[in-house]
């Protein structure tokens, strides 16, 4: 972790450039994909008079008349999806993570850390959502002042001293002044919109192979499928590589600043140790996930999205000066003022009580 001093702004500016940058790159690769997927086709179509052959530049050829055809209707479902996301992305953020939104008189203390965080800071006050689970966790969401949240379990509220919940609250809340959010916000709308064209294509390929005619699984239709849904899904895992690529240090950087906000470094080291081990969200997409200020299931069990907590610790540690505890104190429970009116709990009670019948 850098020193406080330094970085935090050159971090803020780098991520408003790497959103321009995704901005223009996404659009041309999902053309490109296309364009991929028109060679395919110009290479496996037999019924064709002209394009039919085998031969290279027929094939460049075909594939450029596609995508020279079809260009602006690829770029104008590429501006739909990205706009309804922009305008919608909170209700649909929220709908995933099964939160709800809370306002000050149903939890006044959690207002007012997050005031004063902000008056101090001197940032716009961003909304609050809850998520009814056990489980320890927290993400920011958002494209601007108008849509940003912080998201907290309730586990996360019921478990952490107030320095400990605030210390997660500033972390959450350097996400949204690095302009992390924004960040992987655009990351997550155009990766979800190959992941939905590949699991469409794919999804051809599975009717036509069990409800198919015999003659047609003979011929070329599934075997086209089946290649225009693998260079889908090797865009989709581009892009998660690309997304997991410009988020390594973004979990340094918030606990840095969130250390520099309340200057209780110690407050932090405790946040995460309680944290650790306790942040799998039931039902919780991997995108949700990948938001969390601690994600321990790395995606498909390949990739880790998250530097682990034990280095989060010594680097904080390293850097403030502040001994890791070999110890938690017990925090006092707090009460579940929502609990009647939550909708959600029966489902994850049932989740855990599976869980337990399986250990």
């Amino acid at each position: 972790m850098p020193p406080r001093s330094a970085g935090l702004q050159t971090h803020i500016w780098n991520n408003n450039l790497k959103s321009l940058i995704l901005l223009g790159i996404y659009p041309f690769l999902i053309m490109f994909l296309v364009w991929l997927c028109a060679l395919v086709t110009g290479a496996m179509t037999t019924s064709h008079p002209t394009y039919g052959s085998n031969d290279n530049a027929l094939m460049v050829d075909f594939a450029n008349n596609i995508l020279y055809e079809y260009w602006p209707a690829i770029t104008a479902i590429v501006a739909i999806w990205f706009c309804i996301s922009y305008f919608f992305h909170t209700s649909m953020i929220a709908k995933m993570s099964h939160a709800h939104p809370v306002t000050r008189l149903e939890e006044p203390e959690l207002y007012n850390l997050l005031e004063n965080l902000c008056i101090a800071e001197g940032m716009t006050m961003p909304k609050f959502n809850i998520i009814e689970s056990h489980a320890l966790n927290a993400f920011a969401s958002g494209i601007n002042d108008k849509t940003f949240t912080v998201t907290l379990t309730r586990g996360l509220i019921n478990r952490l001293s107030k320095e400990e919940l605030e210390g997660v609250i500033a972390h959450e809340l350097t996400h949204i002044k690095n302009r992390d959010v924004r960040l992987l916000m655009i990351t997550i709308v155009f990766t979800g919109m190959v992941g939905l064209a590949a699991q469409l294509v794919w999804s051809s390929v599975r009717y036509n192979l069990y409800f198919g005619r015999s003659r047609d699984r003979k011929g070329g239709g599934v075997l086209l499928l089946l290649a225009i849904a693998a260079i889908l899904w090797i865009g989709y895992m581009a892009t998660l590589l690309m997304r997991f690529a410009l988020s390594r240090r973004r979990e340094y950087m918030a606990d840095a600043g969130a250390v520099q906000m309340t200057k209780n470094p110690e407050a932090m080291i405790r946040a995460l140790m309680r944290i650790s081990g306790r942040d799998q969200i039931p039902g919780a997409t991997a995108d949700i996930a990948f938001m969390c200020i601690e994600n321990t299931a790395p995606f498909m069990g390949i990739f880790a999205t998250h530097p682990p907590i034990e280095k989060r610790l010594q680097a904080i540690s390293h850097t403030t000066g502040t001994p890791i505890p070999e110890s938690l104190p017990p925090v006092s429970q707090r009460s579940l003022p929502s609990e009647r009116r939550n909708p959600w709990l029966p489902k994850e009670r049932a989740f855990r009580n599976k869980n337990h019948k399986q250990e």
